[in-house]
């Protein structure tokens, strides 16, 4: 096996799982891009088996501390683990991030679910390279009545029918091209996704458009928050910006908010938002604007919100657009505070992995003086269970909010 020898101080040698270009002290045999390579210390000793791209600045990505093959039994044995282990935590297993790469043992692999459908992406080479091994591990694992509610009684009264399931791709990321791939959207196996998902959160019923909508289709590291918002809605005028498809909004409305308005620049967004509304039996003013456009237009207007939520895409992609995304929160977090009344709450996050807890709760406070009010933190948000974090590998830890609670007379 071809493979290469790390530098003394790799942080891989550290309990971390990459091996950056930066940190190869040079390379055996002649290991081909997608390839399983072995991982080497200066002493010659075996520190593991690993997936190879020198296209990629992270050349290496461990997946097991010993010599091991990526074959179909391998994808089936870590899809069971972390399935079981989201089983153990008590998670809805037809509504679930079911693989969350680096944190389930396969870097670069993402697999959601909902109901029926899968969604499928590999965001490294090697791994995409052995996209089909994949898709009959994912049949095999999750259509057994051991994990996923997947067998159903054969009328006929022999051996129970596996469940029909749909594996869908969307391989749309932008962080693809790092790894030198193209982009891909379809369905890998099973029925066409000729209509949409229905979920269920709560009380409330979604459509999820699992070949177009953003992402993998839905929010899923959210799906824990959305209740938690609503506790503070009864009777209080909601604000929800960059509401994507409304889960905020519609969770806010079920609770007995007294108005509830969602702001969303995205028109497919709106659209589909209006129709979870419907579906749900709810009333929510829609409003297609630019977020920042619409606070600045509520500010000179003298408006004022109750619960004011503020749950925004990824300011930055990379550590370089860091302080231009901390620019941006700043000035997200002025206006929304001159917008609460004396006792509001205000529920804010950041998917932005590359700014910090730290440094988004400066930004926070910073703002906090800039508009001249006072909070009290009630408490904090992070991603999902299904989501889960390795203390030795931050990477996949990339999800932070906070609720506050605005201080009168102060």
């Amino acid at each position: 096996m071809s493979g290469i020898v790390v530098k003394p101080r790799a942080r891989i040698l550290h309990g971390h799982d990459w091996v950056f270009s930066s940190e190869v002290l040079k390379v055996f045999g002649k290991p081909a891009d997608g390839e399983v390579i072995s991982l080497k210390d200066g002493r010659d000793k075996l520190i593991g088996s690993a997936i190879y791209n020198s296209k990629s600045q992270i050349v290496a990505r461990r997946f097991s501390r010993q010599r091991q093959e990526l074959d179909v039994d391998f994808f089936k044995r870590r899809i069971a683990q972390a399935a079981e282990y989201r089983d153990r935590r008590n998670i809805d297993p037809r509504l679930r991030r079911v693989v969350w790469s680096e944190s389930d043992g396969l870097p670069g692999v993402i697999l959601d679910r909902y109901g029926d459908y899968f969604v499928l992406q590999t965001l490294t080479l090697a791994m995409d390279i052995r996209k089909q091994l994949i898709v009959e591990a994912i049949q095999n694992v999750c259509c057994r009545a051991s994990t996923p509610l997947a067998e159903t009684e054969n009328v006929a009264g022999g051996a129970p029918a596996l469940q029909s399931i749909s594996i869908v791709e969307r391989n749309d990321a932008a962080v693809r091209n790092a790894e030198g791939m193209d982009v891909r959207v379809g369905v890998l196996a099973g029925a066409a996704a000729s209509s949409p998902a229905v979920i269920e959160i709560g009380e409330l019923k979604f459509d999820v458009d699992v070949l177009h909508g953003h992402k993998t289709g839905f929010y899923l590291d959210q799906r824990d928050n959305y209740g938690v918002a609503a506790e503070y809605a009864r009777d209080r005028r909601v604000l929800d910006c960059f509401a994507n498809q409304g889960a905020f909004a519609l969770a806010c409305a079920r609770a007995g908010a007294a108005d509830v308005a969602a702001v969303e620049e995205n028109a497919e967004n709106v659209a589909a938002g209006k129709k979870n509304a419907e579906r749900n039996g709810l009333n929510v003013r829609w409003i297609e604007q630019d977020v920042f456009a619409f606070l600045r237009g509520a500010e000179k207007a003298g408006a004022e919100y109750d619960l004011i939520i503020l749950d925004p895409p990824s300011f930055t992609q990379t550590q370089r657009g860091v302080r231009d995304a901390l620019r941006g929160y700043r000035e997200l977090h002025v206006r929304a505070f001159k917008l609460l009344s004396k006792n509001g709450v205000l529920a804010t996050f950041s998917c932005s992995h590359h700014v910090s807890q730290s440094a988004f709760d400066q930004t926070i406070a910073d703002a906090l003086v800039d508009a001249r009010r006072s909070a009290r933190r009630l408490r904090r948000f992070e991603q999902a269970l299904d989501h889960p974090v390795l203390p030795t590998i931050p990477e996949p830890e990339y999800f932070k909010g906070v609720l506050l609670e605005m201080m009168p007379g102060r």
